[in-house]
């Protein structure tokens, strides 16, 4: 192995995703993403590390100056002791004053949605990357779908004229 593919292996390795909520890429138009880190607890980060997460049906809710992670799931880590976490409790984000500002200014003018779009690991850090979103109507979903079946159609097309 070559020392070029290595280190790729190595970088893909400590930045590789975890989970991805593809359904707020159904139900939003997500105009924006962030970065943000999570306040987790150990059993917590140990099931991260499994891939027991689902990010389906969360949300970023902001109280007292702080963006806190609503509504996912991160599965219980059965090597854990007694002092194993609550699957669905909340928690908090890490982000810059301004960034939380600003986000939760666009949330209450504008109407956005703030919605976790993945989960994945940094450096061994656990990071969920956050999105900036606008609910679509049913008539966008119908398109959305469309675009994705003919885009399908075309690629097993083009595979079909390589043969």
């Amino acid at each position: 192995m070559s020392p070029r593919s290595q280190k790729q292996d190595q970088e893909s390795a400590a930045n590789r995703t975890i989970s991805r909520n593809r359904k707020a890429f159904h139900d939003y138009h997500i105009s924006e993403t962030l970065e943000a880190g999570l306040v987790l607890q150990g059993s917590e980060i140990k099931s991260i590390r499994a891939g027991s997460v689902n990010l389906r049906d969360s949300y970023v809710a902001f109280r007292d100056g702080e963006a806190w992670l609503v509504g996912a799931h991160i599965a219980g880590y059965h090597e854990a002791s007694y002092q194993d976490h609550d699957p669905r409790r909340d928690r908090k984000l890490l982000l810059h004053r301004r960034e939380i500002q600003r986000l939760r200014g666009q949330v209450e003018q504008r109407g956005f949605t703030v919605v976790p779009t993945r989960l994945y690991l940094k450096d061994n850090r656990a990071k969920v990357e956050i999105g900036l979103a606008k609910g679509k109507h049913t008539y966008d979903k119908r398109e959305s779908l469309r675009e994705r079946d003919s885009d399908r159609e075309m690629e097993r097309a083009i595979k079909e004229s390589y043969r």
